[in-house]
C-alpha cells in the first residue's frame, strides 16, 4: 500500500511509517508566533516553567495583525514579544515586512518537507510548498518553544484531481471557494487536502497558496501541494530526488476523491455570511457594493495585484465605492511599486495601504458599518469580521474584485 502526502512528510520526521489515526510525537521545524498570541504564548512559556527556547533559530515572530496600531493595548503585544526575542535571542522578527503566511514561505523560512505550526489558523498557507502545516493554540506554542516537539494525530486525505485549462476570467480562488462550497465548511475537518491533477500542475506557487490558505474554511488540518520544480525555484532549493518522493502515491488509501474539470469552473463568490455559501458571480450581478477589498494572505500578491491592475488600467472606481489595497509584503509592494502596477492602482482611485492584516482580521484600514457591502479577496466573511455584525462580506477573486470596483457592483471580469 501507497502513501499519501501528509504521511510520507510525517513518516520521515518521526522515522517510520504511518497511517491515519496514529498519534505521534514530530519534531517542528517552523514555529510562528504573531503579534496578537505573544503575550499569551509568553505567559505559558513562563508558567510551564521553561528556561529557554528549544532553538531561537527556528522561532519567528511576526507583527502584522496590530499594525498600525489601531487600539491602545496594541504597544504592549509589541513590547511583550520585543522583551522575550531579546531574552531567549531569537533574531527572526519581523516589525513591518508584512503578513506572517507570506512571509513564512516568501523570506525562506519553511521548505518542502517541513513541519511547521503557527498561532493562527492560515498557518495551512505553507502546504503550498509541501510543507505539513497548521495552527494551534498559545498553549500548544508554549509547549512547543520549550521542547521542540508536539503531538499530532495523522489525518486522513481527500484527494482533489483537477484537470485541464481555466477560462480565462477564473482563478485559483474561484477554484477552492467551489471546492469549499461542495465539502462544506465542515468537510474536511481534521483531514488534509491533497491537490493534484494538470490544472495544478500548471498553477503558479501564488495561485496554490490561495489555495492551500483557504483549505482551514473547509475544516482540514492541512492543504498540500506535491512539490515541483516550480516550488524549488521559489524557496531556492534543489529539484532532487528527495523532492520528487513528496507526492502522494497511487495507490494510497484516500478517504475520498474528487475529480473536477478546469473548464467548468466559474468565478464565484462566497455569499454573507458562510464561507462555503457559494453562488457563481453571473446569479449576484446588480448587488450593489461600497467597498472593495484586495488583499489579505490569501490574494495580497503580486501575482493578484497585477490582476486587478490589469482591469483597472485606464479606467476608475465607480462613484461612492472605495477601493483598498493591501499588499501582502513589503516585498509584493516593493515590486509592484517597480513594476507600475501600484501607479496604475492610484490612478483607478485605490487606497493603498501599508502591508499587513489590516482589514482582513476588522482591525482597522476600512471598516464599515451597518448594511454596508463589501466585496474582498480576504478569506472569511463571518459576522462581525470587517466592522458590524449587518456589514455583508462577499468573498472573491481579484479579477472579480476589480471589475466590481469599476462598475459599483458585483459583476464578472
Amino acid at each position: 500500500m501507497g502513501h499519501t502526502l501528509i504521511e510520507k512528510i510525517i513518516g520521515k520526521k518521526v522515522g517510520h511509517d504511518v497511517k491515519p489515526g496514529d498519534i505521534v510525537t514530530v519534531p517542528v521545524d517552523w514555529c510562528m508566533v504573531d503579534d496578537i498570541m505573544v503575550p499569551f504564548a509568553v505567559q505559558k512559556f513562563e508558567e510551564m516553567g521553561f528556561q529557554k527556547v528549544y532553538d531561537p533559530n527556528k522561532v519567528v515572530l511576526i507583527y502584522d495583525h496590530f499594525l498600525p496600531a489601531t487600539q491602545t493595548d496594541d504597544s504592549r503585544h509589541f513590547r511583550v514579544g520585543d522583551e522575550f526575542a531579546d531574552k531567549y535571542g531569537i533574531k527572526n522578527v519581523h516589525r513591518t515586512d508584512g503578513i506572517c503566511h507570506q512571509l513564512m514561505t516568501e523570506a525562506g523560512y519553511v521548505k518542502p518537507g517541513d513541519i511547521a505550526f503557527g498561532t493562527d489558523s492560515h498557518t495551512v498557507t505553507y502546504g503550498c510548498v509541501g510543507a505539513f502545516s497548521t495552527g494551534i493554540g498559545y498553549t500548544e506554542m508554549a509547549g512547543i518553544l520549550g521542547t521542540g516537539e508536539l503531538w499530532i494525530k495523522v489525518p486522513e486525505t481527500i484527494k482533489i484531481e483537477i484537470d485541464g485549462t481555466v477560462p480565462g476570467n477564473v482563478t485559483s480562488k474561484d477554484i477552492i471557494l467551489r471546492i469549499i462550497g461542495d465539502l462544506t465548511a465542515s468537510g474536511a475537518t481534521y483531514k488534509s487536502l491533497e491537490f493534484t491533477g494538470s490544472t495544478v500542475e500548471a498553477m503558479s506557487v501564488a495561485s496554490r497558496m490561495t489555495m492551500s490558505n483557504m483549505s482551514v474554511e473547509a475544516g482540514a488540518k492541512c492543504g498540500l501541494f506535491a512539490p515541483d520544480d516550480k516550488t524549488c525555484d521559489y524557496c531556492k532549493i534543489p529539484y532532487d530526488d528527495e523532492m520528487r518522493e513528496l507526492h502522494g502515491d497511487d495507490d494510497a488509501n484516500y478517504s475520498q476523491i474528487l475529480r473536477y474539470r478546469a473548464e467548468d469552473f466559474v468565478p464565484v463568490c462566497a455569499c454573507p455570511s458562510l464561507v462555503d455559501n457559494i453562488k457563481p458571480v453571473s446569479e449576484l450581478k446588480g448587488t450593489k457594493v461600497n467597498q472593495v477589498f484586495l488583499g489579505s494572505c490569501t490574494n495580497g500578491r503580486l501575482e493578484d495585484l497585477r490582476t486587478a491592475a490589469t482591469i483597472l488600467k485606464g479606467k476608475h472606481v465607480a462613484p461612492y465605492v472605495k477601493l483598498i489595497v493591501t499588499p501582502a509584503s513589503r516585498k509584493v509592494y516593493r515590486a509592484a511599486l517597480a513594476d507600475g502596477t501600484l501607479e496604475i492602482l492610484s490612478d483607478a482611485g485605490a487606497i493603498i495601504t501599508t502591508p499587513g492584516c489590516g482589514l482582513c482580521c476588522g482591525r482597522g484600514g476600512g471598516i464599515l458599518s451597518d448594511d454596508e457591502v463589501v466585496v474582498a479577496t480576504n478569506n472569511r466573511n463571518f459576522l462581525g469580521r470587517m466592522g458590524t455584525s449587518k456589514v455583508k462580506i462577499y468573498l472573491a477573486s481579484p479579477a472579480t474584485a476589480a471589475a466590481t470596483a469599476i462598475a459599483g457592483e458585483i459583476t464578472e471580469a
